[in-house]
């Protein structure tokens, strides 16, 4: 009997990669001209998860919120962890954006990741498993298609491959 073969879709997020762009995100707003005198602020609650940014305009957090996308990217964090949860007016007539933390998959999008597994008609099972989908296999070459199908397409959360055997 052939063996059979796994991995694990999630949307696990590394909190301590996170802390790391968050910091170099501010030491890097420090350091800049444009941003000397004036409100600048980024906030990471890993309990709450969220991000807090705040600035003087919202020019001013957009280019903040750049900046922090930039260290995500270096240090290998989704840009999609990233929801924005709301953007209001902040004391001494600053603008605040506050962004939520995505790491799990919504159950409506799970079902989508399994209706696009069974699309691409392979000899695989999908199984929701709460916060992750398993998927098992015979043949390793239909796991890797699956996870390149799944990679070329755009979810809301930021997918991650763990587990592959």
């Amino acid at each position: 009997m052939a063996k059979e073969h796994q991995f694990d879709i999630s949307a696990k997020l590394d909190m301590q990669e996170m802390k790391n762009a968050v910091v170099q995100a501010q030491k890097e707003v420090d350091n800049r001209y444009d941003f000397k005198g004036i409100k600048k602020e980024i906030d990471f609650n890993q309990g709450a998860k969220t991000l807090t940014i705040v600035s003087s305009s919202d020019n001013k957090v957009d280019a903040i919120y750049d900046i922090m996308i930039g260290q995500m990217n270096k240090r290998g964090v989704s840009i999609n962890s990233l929801d924005e949860a709301k953007k209001e007016d902040s004391s001494g007539g600053n603008r605040k954006y506050v962004y939520a933390i995505v790491d799990s998959i919504k159950q409506d999008e799970a079902k989508m990741i399994q209706t696009e597994i069974k699309k691409l008609k392979l000899k695989v099972k999908a199984v929701n498993q709460g916060d992750e989908i398993r998927v098992t296999g015979k043949n390793i070459d239909d796991l890797q298609t699956i996870m390149r199908h799944l990679k070329s397409l755009d979810f809301k959360s930021p997918l991650v491959f763990d587990n592959f055997r």
